[in-house]
């Protein structure tokens, strides 16, 4: 009787060892299994560089509001400028084509780390707070904060000293660098949030404002449209930035091959022929 116990009680034990490893095995194999169907996940979306040319097409993320880099025609929806022209030259090198995904500078990054495009594009300034959120390509050009303002004012708003004094009325867009550089530097100068960066020139040139301070690249641009307008010391301005294309963070191959397309294009007269049709106009 005693033997016939203890049979059934090593039985018992190895049944429950048995069990307990089945049990350790499986917690090991829940997270393989997991990581195995991830990893086949990953290699079926791959790289951006081999999903756009399976696609045949390349999202662009563009405010289209910033001339002369993006603008979208109000009426007929269509996108010129220099980043536009450099957006279906990158789509052509990767047998695509672009599509233009509307945004805003306020959620411009947001919507690429978000996956609604695979690239952001049109006078993207390289700021640290964006490339927490996303990488950025090769810079393709310098460029930095300057005023811009009537032309009879051109003497007068020299300096940030000139421009920050009570009376002056500075006027800026919202959501991007232009706004983070006013509130960081106006404190005694009325500053004025003007919603539509397409009309805000509008409000310098009929007296309504004073000063904007934008990027150096935009001032000689809006000054060669606008005689009654006059960059201020475009060649001197208040702060260094550099402009480049906003990528997906982790996709070393797709911003390899990009950051190579920009080195080919800022030496090989593309980009520069880009910038000549608009800057000479």
């Amino acid at each position: 009787m005693r033997r016939t116990v203890t049979l059934s009680a090593l039985a018992a034990v190895l049944a429950a060892t048995a069990a307990g490893s089945a049990l350790a095995v499986g917690s090991t194999a829940e997270p393989e299994s997991k990581r195995a169907a991830a990893a086949d996940r990953a290699q079926r979306g791959g790289t951006l560089l081999d999903r756009v040319p399976r696609r045949g097409v390349l999202r662009v993320c563009t405010t289209g509001d910033y001339r002369p880099f993006s603008h979208r025609d109000p009426e007929s929806g269509a996108y010129t400028g220099i980043d536009i022209k450099m957006a279906g030259d990158l789509a052509k090198s990767l047998d695509a084509k672009p599509s233009f995904v509307p945004t805003t500078w306020a959620d411009l990054v947001d919507d690429l780390a978000a996956g609604r495009c695979d690239v952001g594009m049109g006078g993207v300034s390289v700021t640290l707070a964006r490339a927490r959120k996303a990488a950025f390509s090769e810079p393709y050009l310098t460029d930095g904060k300057t005023p811009i303002v009537r032309c009879e004012d051109k003497d007068t708003y020299q300096t940030l000293e000139d421009i920050d004094r009570p009376g002056v009325r500075v006027v800026v867009n919202p959501g991007g660098t232009n706004e983070q550089f006013a509130r960081a530097h106006v404190k005694q100068a009325t500053l004025t949030v003007h919603p539509d960066n397409t009309t805000i020139f509008d409000e310098i040139i009929a007296g309504r404002a004073d000063v904007m301070m934008t990027d150096a690249s935009e001032t000689r641009y809006q000054s060669a449209i606008h005689p009654e307008l006059c960059a201020v010391h475009p060649d001197e301005p208040f702060s260094f930035s550099e402009k480049a294309y906003v990528l997906p963070r982790g996709d070393t191959q797709f911003k390899e091959y990009v950051d190579q397309w920009v080195h080919l294009a800022t030496h090989d007269g593309t980009y520069q022929k880009y910038e000549d049709e608009w800057m000479k106009r």
